[in-house]
């Protein structure tokens, strides 16, 4: 790093050292790399863990994390994690009932437990993904997809599902929305005509997808505007995005969990809804006006046997 760096100081808010870490990503060696990526994604540890701790648990020298906050402005570690540590002096324990409620779930045996568990992390996913953002962050984006020309979904495996149900939820009310790769086609090859007035939303989890990655630097070069979705401030994908949103995914089973990626994407919808023409809604209401004279909803289904 240079002397252009703005120090900052042990009573910096904790969201300023990441914002730090994050605009230095690119200019840190690959070891210090290593130790932000473990900041951004574990910053409650840097509050309670040792030096030696947080440094084994990221798997570099504890030698790393000093440099690294030298790198972003501070004097050395303890002046880093101050921040982390005063947040925690001050906060409080939230949501007490919803922790009696599943310790209870949790007494019905070894199903009671996973559960417990499974409902455990689906609120956590979804509170820590919100609590990440912000409304104008997804006004933000909402504003760039409506002004945009044509909107490219992005997502391979389970993600395409949540791309292909994006791109519907967003037919109903505007036009040129298309979630990618196209049966039997690949990402790079549908961004191929795309351009500067188009956006791409793509997310990839860990372990990331090379080709949402290759497709997503491709649009960059494209001049695109880039909505990452991932599961780390230091994914490839949000890192340098005109708007980037970290999302949990942590679940008891074997696969990620989607369901904080689901409520961010039907959220950013609302948003795109709430900052589109009056034109938007009134082709919502002729969609499924159409629908309803077309037969295709069962209005009378009470009466049915």
């Amino acid at each position: 790093m240079n002397d252009t760096n703005v120090p900052l100081s042990a009573k910096a808010p904790p969201e300023a050292v990441l914002e730090a870490l994050i605009q230095h990503l690119d200019v840190l060696t690959p070891e210090l790399r290593k130790a932000a990526a473990y900041v951004l994604e574990n910053p409650n540890d840097v509050g309670v863990s040792s030096i030696r701790e947080i440094s084994d648990a990221a798997e570099v020298k504890p030698g790393s994390f000093m440099r690294m906050a030298r790198a972003i402005g501070f004097d050395g570690y303890d002046d880093f994690r101050e921040p982390f540590r005063e947040s925690i002096r001050q906060g409080v324990s939230p949501f007490p009932d919803r922790a009696r409620w599943l310790q209870s779930l949790a007494k019905g045996g070894k199903l009671g437990s996973l559960y417990a568990d499974m409902a455990a992390a689906a609120i956590d996913n979804i509170e820590q993904s919100f609590a990440a953002a912000d409304a104008e962050q997804l006004k933000a984006a909402a504003d760039t997809i409506v002004d945009s020309d044509y909107v490219y979904v992005l997502g391979v495996g389970i993600n395409h599902a949540l791309a292909q149900n994006f791109s519907y939820l967003a037919g109903m009310a505007m036009d040129r929305v298309e979630a990618i790769p196209r049966s039997g086609s690949v990402a790079v090859d549908d961004l191929a005509r795309a351009g500067k007035r188009d956006v791409l939303i793509a997310m990839t989890f860990k372990p990331y997808r090379r080709e949402v990655v290759e497709a997503v630097d491709l649009a960059r070069d494209q001049g695109l505007r880039i909505i990452g979705i991932s599961d780390s401030p230091a994914s490839p994908i949000v890192a340098n995005s005109a708007h980037g949103f970290v999302v949990q995914s942590e679940t008891p089973q074997f696969f990620p969990s989607t369901v904080a990626t689901v409520a961010l994407l039907e959220t950013l919808m609302a948003f795109v809804i709430a900052d589109a023409r009056p034109t938007v809604i009134a082709s919502i209401e002729r969609f499924h006006e159409r629908r309803h004279r077309l037969g295709i909803y069962l209005d009378d289904w009470r009466t049915k046997r």
